[in-house]
């Protein structure tokens, strides 16, 4: 949601031997053939890589956020205009969304590492060419909005390398764990970011922002290039393959599998239901209590001091969740009864209470899901799957604010927000009802994993 599943956030192989094992099994799940492929193993050192991996992404995230917040809260208090919000959003996610559709192929054809390094230098470098046209006194809007569209076209690139990555660098009975750290570490850094972003423009204004995050994009890339990878094994699909033909093969393997058929869509609905509380909160916050940078600061803070809770509980009662999908469903119906308490609460601090528990909401949503994902996906295969899940992620949101962030400008923010809240409700339960029919079956991993 507010990251990409990096995350909802919130993405190579080794030099050990492979297992080049290659065999067709039954399903002992869903009923079904699978064929299982053969997945670089761990190193001995794996806990080393995942360490190093986490950091630098974390440190990378610090400086891309504060960036982040620092140009949606200019845009927030200087237009207070729910159509320039909607356009924010637009050039910041339909990139990604257009640019996803090949970059988990890529993912799955290239080096992960390297894509992920060059994505970053690539989004460092547009924001130098921001700071400098702020140097120059260019501030119109059209500039904001090219920025975030280069942005996130590397995002649209790096998402679905992140999302592959993690599983080719971690034992298949530590990924929850793993994955529920990330959530927790990310967390950390969205909490901290906004207080940096509001520290940063009260005392330097938005070009030290800039400089920020290329700092920490620097960092971020030298923590990833100290992990030896390579290119991940394609022994499943013809090296001579054309990138039409492994992206229609992502799509058919999705539509073809029950399951994962159903994950996609119910996160599809969630995505585009967060919508309200991911974005519509800034302008709530400046209309209703307060249109400077601090109250803004307050809103992402809470938001997330509740997903670093979150996230740590995931990561420490991991294997005590045997049913992900369940906990997914119940994280959407806290995101539900969550979002309509934003729109009902009159007080700051209790909105601020309410913010936490919506921002808590997102590791119990995403990091299930994520798991889920990596542990039923072949490794040759996860680039495109989660491709398309980055796909969906990133067009649910500006199709959301284009429908959405208008009708702001005319009626209250505060019943957008219970109208969601409802809708999410009723979505929510859809996935209770699944989780229940499908009990345990998703508890294990049944793919190939490191």
């Amino acid at each position: 949601m507010r990251q990409p599943p990096t995350a909802f956030s919130p993405h190579t192989a080794h030099r050990t031997p492979e297992n080049t094992s290659h065999k067709t099994a039954r399903h002992p799940r869903l009923g079904q053939m699978q064929e299982t492929h053969p997945a670089p193993a761990p190193r001995p050192r794996w806990r080393r890589d995942v360490a190093l991996f986490l950091a630098g992404q974390s440190v990378s995230l610090i400086g891309s956020s504060v960036v982040q917040f620092a140009i949606f809260w200019h845009l927030t208090l200087e237009t207070k205009s729910g159509w320039v919000i909607a356009f924010s959003t637009f050039f910041g996610f339909l990139p990604q969304a257009i640019v996803s559709i090949f970059g988990g192929v890529w993912a799955d054809r290239h080096n992960r590492k390297w894509l992920i390094i060059g994505a970053d230098l690539s989004i460092a470098a547009t924001t130098i060419a921001l700071a400098v046209a702020f140097m120059l006194g260019r501030t119109d809007l059209w500039l904001f909005y090219g920025a975030l569209a280069i942005r996130s076209v590397g995002a649209g690139i790096q998402a679905p390398a992140v999302s592959a990555l993690i599983p080719q660098i971690t034992p298949a009975d530590q990924l929850l764990r793993v994955n529920g750290l990330n959530s927790s570490i990310q967390s950390i850094a969205q909490v901290g970011a906004p207080v940096i972003a509001a520290g940063v423009l009260a005392a330097g204004g938005l070009q030290s922002a800039f400089y920020l995050d290329v700092v920490t994009a620097v960092i971020g890339v030298a923590f990833l290039a100290a992990i030896p990878l390579r290119a991940v094994d394609r022994a499943s699909q013809p090296s001579d393959t054309g990138y039409l033909t492994d992206l229609r093969a992502g799509l058919r393997y999705v539509a073809r599998t029950p399951l994962l058929r159903f994950l996609v869509g119910y996160f599809a609905l969630i995505m585009f239901l967060a919508v309200p509380p991911s974005f519509l909160t800034l302008l709530l916050v400046a209309r209703k209590f307060g249109d400077t940078s601090w109250y803004l600061m307050a809103n992402e803070v809470a938001f997330g001091l509740g997903m670093t809770a979150a996230g740590v509980l995931v990561a420490v009662a991991a294997k005590r969740f045997n049913n992900r999908l369940m906990l997914a469903a119940w994280g959407g119906v806290g995101l539900a009864v969550t979002t309509v308490a934003l729109g009902l609460v009159g007080n700051f601090p209790l909105y601020l209470i309410a913010m936490a528990l919506c921002g808590a909401t997102v590791p119990l949503i995403n990091t299930p899901m994520f798991t889920i994902f990596q542990e039923q996906v072949p490794h040759d295969m996860q680039g495109r799957v989660f491709g398309l899940i980055m796909i969906i992620m990133t067009l649910a949101l500006p199709i959301g604010m284009a429908i959405i962030g208008p009708i702001a400008d005319r009626i209250s923010v505060e019943a957008l927000m219970c109208i969601g809240g409802a809708a999410t409700l009723v979505a929510a339960a859809w996935g209770l009802r699944r989780a229940v029919q499908l009990g345990d079956r998703v508890s294990a991993p049944v793919a190939d994993a490191p």
